[in-house]
């Protein structure tokens, strides 16, 4: 029976980035569902638990650090691992996202889709 793909949760309130990322992370090996918003992604990880959550941290209605702290307190999500994937380089936003349990933290403009599928097939390997 062959390996099921990994499912990442795209969570971006921005269409044209949410759509290249699953079009992008699902060529390279990798199931994906989407939430356009942390209201829509605290819903998506309550329906079924993705192997990862990919975050942006500003949002309408539940902004990203609110969905990675709601994830971290509860016994059935915590132990998915959260990348955050942000326009915000601040060294604090930074650490701020680490600290609240983030696996890694990457700038949406430092990074393409291949170099982002490659570090999620790395973090979910650690798994």
């Amino acid at each position: 029976m062959p390996k099921s793909k990994p499912k990442i949760l795209i969570v971006e309130d921005d269409d044209f980035l949410r759509k290249m990322y699953a079009t992008g992370l699902g060529n390279h090996g990798f199931e994906t569902i989407s939430a356009s918003d942390g209201e829509e992604a605290l819903e998506a990880l309550n329906d079924g638990k993705p192997d990862l959550c990919l975050l942006d941290l500003v949002m309408p209605k539940v902004d990203g650090y609110e969905v990675l702290s709601a994830m971290k307190d509860d016994d059935d999500l915590k132990d998915i691992p959260v990348v955050v994937l942000s326009g915000l380089g601040q060294e604090e936003d930074i650490n701020t996202a680490l600290q609240q349990g983030a696996e890694d933290y990457f700038i949406k403009t430092e990074h393409t889709v291949k170099g982002v599928a490659e570090k999620l097939k790395k973090i979910l390997a650690k798994k």
